[in-house]
């Protein structure tokens, strides 16, 4: 007897409607655009803001979590990789091997979304988890009836882009490099002036591998270049006509620079007070609005002095105000009109109050 087999069910894309909101605004925008000479925001899609904005040395993301936070989320963490692909494809078209990302979610949201990421570049370092204490669900949660201990982080992954020359991964390229010259291994010690580390750190194809400081790839390079086949030469070029500076090298990974005291557990209530952006009344304008000082560290972590911030989840435009605290030059853009009314009523404030602080 033969059966029927029935084709697999379609998945069906999660729902994008919005739960309610406490405030929302319904009269129209007197403006879609503002900027200065450190901030530009925009009342829009930032998929199509894009391609306007100066390329990013650091990528502030808080956007979709998969838990109905906002119109236009997902329902579940399972419609996270369609609605974030068109942005990290974008964000890759235009970031360097100095771009950072700080990719704020749940744990399940980042899971699901973190194959999007690897596909398109970005390699993962170091996952930092918000914990907002056991005040963030006082009085909120019925232990005695939920099926798992009760839930005070988020967290914020770092990511760099990876650095690539002639399309191989830096590590593969500088190892390949010295392998042309015909030279040892263990040569690499005598060009460094160092008994065992270069050959150990500098050439391991392993996890152990280390990124050789400019003075040291420059010592690599200029002993290659001069001891190496001659018919090989020029060794170390990122260009393929000259061989490349300890500045450009310094150039082929992300910036960082990690806090005295600072772990990858933040220890930070939720928002509460002042720093909550409300309306009269009381009422918060955005529930997942993030704390001035953790946008902070994490841009002063990453970037340096008029370095370009991108945040394309505007919401109240955290990361911007912390961004122009710092002086950086930020690009970011809000869809939705609410947030982006408010928001703007933010960064308008402190652009008013900073130059009396």
């Amino acid at each position: 007897m033969n059966e029927t087999v029935k084709a697999p069910k379609k998945m069906e894309r999660t729902s994008t409607v919005g739960r309610g909101r406490a405030v929302k605004r319904t009269e129209a925008l007197e403006q879609s655009i503002w900027e200065d000479e450190l901030v530009r925001v925009t009342c829009g899609d930032s998929v199509e803001q894009y391609r306007h904005w100066e390329r990013p040395t650091c990528i502030v993301s808080d956007g979709g979590y998969g838990v109905l936070g906002f119109e236009g989320d997902t329902s579940d963490h399972l419609g996270l990789p369609e609605w974030y692909e068109p942005h990290i494809a974008e964000w890759s078209k235009y970031a360097t091997a100095e771009t950072t990302l700080w990719f704020w979610n749940s744990e399940i949201g980042w899971a699901a979304v973190h194959p999007i990421l690897e596909k398109y570049g970005w390699r993962y370092v170091n996952a930092n988890t918000w914990n907002k204490g056991k005040g963030h669900i006082a009085g909120n949660v019925n232990t005695a009836k939920i099926r798992r201990f009760p839930v005070t982080t988020e967290i914020c992954v770092q990511y760099v882009f990876e650095a690539r020359v002639s399309d191989t991964p830096l590590r593969e390229w500088l190892i390949g490099e010295w392998a042309r010259t015909g030279l040892p291994r263990k040569a690499a010690n005598t060009a460094c002036g160092v008994k065992d580390a270069a050959a150990r750190k500098y050439l391991d194809k392993g996890h152990l591998w280390y990124f050789p400081p400019p003075e040291m790839f420059e010592k690599l390079q200029a002993y290659a270049n001069e001891h190496g086949k001659p018919e090989g030469r020029p060794y170390f070029s990122i260009d393929g006509k000259r061989p490349a500076t300890g500045e450009q090298w310094g150039r082929m990974r992300a910036k960082f620079r990690c806090p005295y005291g600072v772990t990858n557990v933040w220890e930070r209530p939720a928002l509460r007070g002042k720093e909550r952006f409300s309306v009269p009344g009381g009422k918060a304008v955005h529930l997942n609005q993030k704390p001035l000082d953790l946008m902070t560290q994490i841009i002063a972590a990453s970037t340096d002095s008029n370095d370009v911030v991108w945040e394309p989840f505007g919401g109240l435009f955290s990361a911007t105000v912390a961004s122009r605290r710092l002086g950086r030059r930020a690009f970011s853009s809000e869809i939705d009109p609410t947030y982006f009314y408010y928001g703007l009523e933010r960064i308008k404030a402190e652009v008013l109050q900073r130059p009396l602080l």
